[in-house]
């Protein structure tokens, strides 16, 4: 595999996990000097912040759910 189709592969990926411009070029700005426990340290804080988004989504749909099924069940 060239050096170059793995590039754009990465900065793909990083894109499709919803990093934007400035964690893409800070990524690949550790990545292409070799720091690689930075660039992963990078890569585990957005994993983090996308986790914490889920979690808050996730406790917003159990509340949305709730609330529909008490409205269906005309307990509310």
């Amino acid at each position: 595999m060239q050096i170059g189709n793995t590039r754009e592969k990465i900065i793909q990926n990083l894109k499709d996990c919803d990093c934007d411009e400035a964690i893409i070029e800070d990524f690949m700005e550790k990545f292409d000097a070799g720091q690689r426990k930075e660039a992963l340290a990078i890569l585990a804080k957005h994993r983090k912040e996308l986790l914490d988004l889920f979690h808050r989504c996730d406790g917003c749909i159990g509340c949305l759910d709730y609330l529909t099924n008490q409205i269906e069940n005309e307990k509310v």
